[in-house]
């Protein structure tokens, strides 16, 4: 049995990563808990699962939850510390790293360094610091397995090849909400419309990356770590119907591609029992039932970040997390109401152009190129709000 610890238990990921749990008791047990402020969630989570540390954003919730669960409830504990206490929960086998955004980074990184498995989920950490990360895990003989449905995809085409004979990997895109909209009515289109995704059930910023295809672009980068390819070996087809996750083209001019139903029990499942497979939990897919697959190129004119994320993808160092840093607070504020969908474009633009790429050594490099990049974009938010 494996004791899989959660860092971001109440987000998609970390439901449905407990919906796999539920499926096969047999299997796994939950050895710890982080959340953010979702307390009846995380409470109802603690009761059924029955883990032995939990963690929470704020020291009130952290507060409120002891005294909801009482004397015989798990010890818990808060902040950004708490979450990093549940990386390296004793006893844990597998870390699912599922914490939105570059906060998921400190605890991802102590559980590379504990030797876990990590479930990898949260792709900002392995955009801003794969390098850190993927020399981490070397040292510490940790695993890390991706969950993303498109990256566990090239993992399992890639399992049985020698990268040598890797020309390129391509990840398919669904092209989110606005895939068919007159590109002049794009900039204008609300946060209603941006989260109304047609294929897939995210989060809030997930989804809005999505509509502008930053997703894709982080997921590059995120792959060239993961994979240890080249930029130029990376590639982006535009599939509406999101069953084809991913395809290798080998140097012999064969192309292996990974199908499943659109839903991420899939590669979370896969992702806790590799090199295993447990029954499926969903029924198994029906091409003849699908009908046809479409693909297409994805038109920078529809989706221009995917020519910044380029950028990032080939600058290397501290662009990417210029790139990610702009987009987290230009999504942040898009979803406040304080800029329209085309300004998430303007801000994370701008914050690109002014930047100055700086080696990325450390966790420290990081998070000061991270912090310089979000002060660059609050104040290109500020001029234009």
């Amino acid at each position: 049995m494996k004791r899989v610890a959660i860092l971001g238990s109440t987000g998609t990921i970390g439901r449905n990563t407990l919906a796999v749990i539920a499926a096969h008791p047999e299997a796994f047990r939950v050895s710890a808990l982080a959340a953010g402020a979702n307390l009846p969630l995380i409470e109802e989570q603690v009761r059924a699962f029955k883990p032995g540390l939990v963690s929470l954003g704020k020291k009130e919730d952290a507060a409120a939850l002891r005294t909801r669960l009482g004397r015989r409830g798990p010890r818990i504990v808060f902040g950004p510390e708490g979450a990093v206490e549940v990386g390296i929960a004793a006893g844990t086998d597998i870390v699912v790293s599922a914490i939105t955004g570059i906060s998921g980074l400190r605890p991802t990184l102590a559980a590379i360094r504990a030797g876990r498995r990590i479930a990898l989920a949260n792709k900002e950490s392995m955009v801003v610091a794969g390098a850190l990360l993927r020399r981490e895990a070397r040292v510490a003989g940790a695993e890390i397995v991706p969950v993303d449905s498109e990256h566990s995809g090239v993992f399992q085409c890639l399992a049985r090849e020698k990268r040598k004979n890797v020309a390129k990997v391509i990840l398919t895109a669904s092209g989110g909400p606005f895939l068919k909209t007159p590109l002049r009515e794009i900039p204008g289109k609300s946060v209603e419309e941006a989260l109304a995704h047609p294929r897939w059930k995210m989060g809030r910023k997930v989804t809005i990356d999505s509509a502008t295809m930053m997703n894709k672009g982080l997921e590059l980068i995120e792959a060239r770590w993961l994979f240890g390819l080249a930029p130029e070996s990376l590639g982006i087809l535009v599939h509406p119907q999101s069953i084809v996750h991913a395809l290798v083209e080998m140097r012999d001019g064969s192309v292996i591609a990974q199908l499943s139903p659109t839903d991420m029990r899939i590669p979370i499942q896969y992702a806790l029992t590799w090199p295993e497979r447990l029954a499926p939990p969903l029924p198994p897919l029906d091409l003849a039932d699908v009908g046809s697959l479409e693909f297409r190129r994805a038109d920078e004119r529809r989706f221009p970040l995917l020519r910044t994320a380029g950028w990032a993808l080939r600058e290397g160092e501290s662009a990417p997390v210029a790139l990610n840093a702009a987009n987290e607070v230009a999504v942040e504020a898009f979803l406040a109401g304080r800029i329209g969908f085309g300004g998430i474009r303007t801000v994370v633009d701008e914050t690109a152009a002014g930047h100055r790429t700086v080696p990325i050594r450390s966790l420290e490099d990081v998070f000061e190129a991270d912090r310089e990049a979000r002060a660059a974009a609050y104040t290109i938010l500020k001029r234009r709000c």
